[in-house]
């Protein structure tokens, strides 16, 4: 059993950074040091994926889009089109503003009809950093995370802003890098800092290739629990060996 915001950090090479996750029930920000993870530095938001597939379906059934067909969709073609289609927007206010700049896009369903999204594209993600979107009252995921930095020790601090890591599959939007790294940047100005966000291609499953990196090595093999040792000790036995 391990922190996923550690296993993120592992999976970029880190035992030490901040780790910003946007999964598929649950959003974290996560500070680690030295493998520890400071449980007083971590923020949740219950608010992300499955919520933001719900979302746009929401958009969709507001438009002008054939109703019947809408309401067919599965969850999953709804988070394939949400996965296709949707991206983050570094000007929220000003692309509403600016009815019609935005490039529709056209997703084909299973049953072979045609959808076009225009502002649904990135009113969808919105919430994770506008949460009462959704009548959430959680601050936004950037908030979080320098909610996550300010309560870390101040000796970690500057090491944990020089590796702020991003994962988990609704980190992928395109543009979320990006407006994190433009959120996060706006609200440290003040303290002379200059944000880098990294993130790997891969890190829609950051955790389980750190998992797998943390497994392989050899200081982590005194921490197995034996097929043996389950058996004479039962389930329970695993509260005793970590």
């Amino acid at each position: 059993v391990a922190d996923t915001g550690f296993l993120s950090l592992c999976a970029h090479g880190r035992v030490s950074g901040l780790a910003v996750e946007a999964g598929a029930a649950l959003c974290h920000s996560t500070a680690v040091c030295a493998g520890r993870t400071l449980r007083g530095a971590t923020r949740c938001l219950g608010l992300a994926g499955e919520h933001l597939t719900r979302h746009l379906q929401r958009l969709l059934l507001r438009g002008p889009a054939e109703l019947p067909a809408l309401r067919a969709l599965s969850g999953r073609v709804l988070t394939q089109l949400k996965e296709q289609c949707c991206y983050v927007s570094l000007d929220y206010e000003g692309e509403l503003l600016e009815e019609g700049c935005q490039q529709p896009a056209r997703f084909q369903t299973p049953d072979g009809r045609w959808l076009t999204l225009g502002k649904e594209r990135f009113c969808c993600p919105e919430p994770l950093f506008r949460p009462e979107m959704l009548q959430h009252s959680c601050p936004g995921l950037h908030l979080l995370a320098r909610q996550s930095l300010h309560a870390a020790p101040e000796h970690a601090r500057k090491h944990l802003l020089a590796n702020i890591v991003l994962s988990g599959g609704s980190s992928m939007f395109p543009g979320f890098p990006e407006r994190m790294c433009l959120e996060l940047n706006l609200l440290l100005r003040g303290e002379g800092v200059h944000v880098e966000v990294l993130a790997n291609p891969g890190r829609g499953t950051a955790a389980w290739a750190g998992g797998s990196m943390a497994a392989s090595l050899t200081s982590f093999q005194h921490s197995w629990m034996t097929r043996g040792e389950y058996q004479e000790h039962g389930a329970e036995y695993v509260h005793s060996r970590f």
